[in-house]
Parts: C-alpha cells; sequence; structure tokens
C-alpha cells in the first residue's frame, strides 16, 4: 500500500465495491472490469481504478480484476481478514434490530456483547446475546476482546457510553444516537443519523 494518506470517501467506497464483488463471486463470474463495476455502482470507472490503486495494482489491461484475487486484498485493506468483535449499548428497538441483524454478518465481524442501562432489560436475550448491566462491560468487553462499539441509546445518555467505550480501550464507534460526542483523538467515530440523511435528502425533492 502507498503511505500517502487515503481519504475517508475512498475507505467509505471500498465496502461498496466487496458487497458487489461478493455478489459475482455467487453467481461463479471470474472477472470484470471497472467500466461495469461503474455501471452497476453508478461510479465513474476511472475514480474507481484511482480508489483501489491507491493500495496496489490489482487489474490487469484488457482483463480486469479478478474477483476473488480483489476481494482477498480489500478484506485485506479494511481489516476484514481477521476476528472483529463489536459491543452494541441499547437494547431498544434499533438495538434489538442490529442484533437480529448480526445473523447476516460474517463471522469475521459480529457483535458479541449487549449492554443496557435499565435493570428490567439485563436478562432478556436478543437473538443469543444477553443483554448484560453496564458494571459488566469493562470484564465482558476486555474478555472478548471488543474493539468496536456501537451506541444505540438517547442522545442525553450517548456521550456516557462513549466513555465508558473509551475508558474499556475501544478503538472505533459508530455513534446512532442524534448527537455529536467527545472521544479521544485516537478513537475513530461514525455516525448514522436517520434524520440527518432525510433532511439532506428532502433539499433534491422538486
Amino acid at each position: 500500500m502507498k503511505t500517502q494518506k487515503i481519504s475517508e470517501a475512498v475507505v467509505r467506497r471500498l465496502p461498496i465495491y466487496l458487497r458487489y464483488l461478493n455478489e459475482l463471486q455467487m453467481n461463479n463470474v471470474s472477472t470484470v472490469s471497472s467500466q461495469d463495476l461503474g455501471q452497476k455502482l453508478d461510479l465513474n470507472p476511472a475514480q474507481i481504478r484511482k480508489d483501489l490503486a491507491y493500495f496496489g495494482e490489482f487489474g490487469k489491461k484488457g482483463i480486469g480484476y479478478d474477483i476473488n484475487y480483489l476481494i482477498e486484498k480489500i478484506r485485506q485493506i479494511l481489516k476484514l481478514d481477521r476476528h472483529i468483535q463489536v459491543a452494541l449499548v441499547g437494547a431498544g428497538n434499533l438495538g434489538r434490530a442490529l442484533c437480529n441483524y448480526n445473523t447476516y454478518l460474517r463471522n469475521d465481524m459480529k457483535i458479541v456483547a449487549l449492554f443496557d442501562a435499565m435493570p428490567a432489560k439485563t436478562g432478556e436475550v436478543i437473538n443469543n446475546l444477553v443483554v448484560l448491566p453496564m458494571d459488566k462491560m469493562k470484564s465482558v468487553m476486555t474478555e472478548l476482546g471488543v474493539r468496536i462499539g456501537i451506541i444505540t441509546v438517547p442522545a442525553a445518555e450517548a456521550q456516557n457510553v462513549a466513555n465508558e467505550f473509551v475508558a474499556c480501550g475501544i478503538e472505533a464507534i459508530l455513534n446512532f444516537a442524534p448527537v455529536i460526542i467527545k472521544v479521544p483523538p485516537d478513537v475513530r467515530v461514525h455516525y448514522a443519523d436517520f434524520t440527518t440523511e432525510l433532511q439532506s435528502l428532502a433539499y433534491y425533492l422538486d
């Protein structure tokens, strides 16, 4: 991989490429061109080639990309060639939905621990995950080697959960709460805010 800094936009496109490549692999397709990728994903083929070229020369002129090889390389780039343990805090409706989606995730990245501050939810089982109290977080996350945390609590509680995650040594957070959280510079945060996404879509309506 080149030593230059890779933009967040490039990193966010890699899973999109991977998803379609997995589709092609399931259909026993062996090679694909950047033109085919661009047409399917509604992206500029030159952009796709540029994105992949940041990490190496994966394609062959006149042939395209070997799908099996490219999948392997993108998984390595995204660090999906290893087991990544995820913890979720907030066993409400959204938290339940994400835990149920666990079934469709590959074994290399799964929610392995579920926590909630409400005593009434402790001990409840959601898709084979037992809801644990917050005071168990440190020991459980350390034991399981959790590296990514998901926040699905109300906005008022999100910062407290983020603080707990940081104290447990979490390296990255996916925050569904509609609020900006503050974490140390070495902890990466991505936001999944439905309201913001819907409001930005409204701009494009006639």
